[in-house]
């Protein structure tokens, strides 16, 4: 675990939010390439253009956007339905992907902060991931994109629409991710910024290995917490 110098001034974490997919599980178990693939025959059939050209469409957004439905609502929204959307690109076979994660079980048991999902995916499509890492138990809410109002990820009024729902400020939270660009306007409110799956990055205060480390973060935090109380 590689961590930047911070100290929490006697603050009390109240919840720990986690991106769903690609930080819940790792990025190598094809979950989403075989999303992306769903997202690209979508926009195909929806859009009628020719697969290269969707490929195109679909990087531009996610680079603009942060995600391909955010660009389709802002470009196409008279032909794309966002329930619609959803439930086709989520529609793979989670069971065949991703396995239960007992290591992942046992540092969510272990950590007494409330526990929340935050993705710019459905509730639908989460609980399903939750199911099949057989982590569901240990998270109190999900917050997904229709919850959020169809706000994404990295825009700050997504963090901002999440703390309203949670009734929370920044500081009371850690956010644990696999993207940097979906960390850093949660940092600028205040929120305890964690890394996962990737190398380390200027601007985020903790970067773990896996997911289930995130249980050495918080000992970490409590500890520099009581020290100074």
């Amino acid at each position: 675990m590689q961590a930047c110098r911070y100290y929490l001034e006697n603050k009390v974490v109240k919840y720990v939010l986690f991106d769903l997919d690609e930080t819940l599980y790792p990025r190598e178990a094809g979950v989403m390439q075989a999303i992306g693939d769903r997202i690209e025959a979508y926009v195909q059939e929806k859009l009628g253009l020719p697969r290269e050209k969707v490929s195109e469409l679909r990087r531009k957004y996610l680079k603009n956007y942060g995600t391909t439905l955010a660009g389709l609502l802002r470009h196409y929204s008279n032909v794309i339905d966002e329930r619609e959307y959803q439930e086709f690109v989520h529609d793979i076979p989670l069971e065949k992907l991703l396995q239960p994660n007992r290591r992942l079980a046992r540092a969510l048991s272990r950590i007494p902060q409330e526990k929340v999902v935050l993705t710019n995916a459905s509730r639908e499509h989460a609980l399903k991931v939750l199911e099949a890492l057989e982590v569901e138990k240990f998270f109190d809410r999900i917050i997904d994109i229709e919850a959020l109002g169809y706000v994404n990820k990295p825009r700050p009024e997504a963090y901002r629409r999440a703390l309203d729902i949670l009734g929370a400020e920044g500081p009371d939270c850690i956010l644990v991710e696999d993207n940097v660009r979906n960390l850093l306007p949660a940092k600028a409110l205040g929120m305890i910024t964690v890394l996962v799956n990737a190398e380390g990055a200027t601007g985020v205060d903790f970067v773990i290995h896996e997911v289930s480390d995130i249980e050495h973060v918080v000992e970490t935090l409590e500890g520099t917490r009581e020290a100074k109380a």
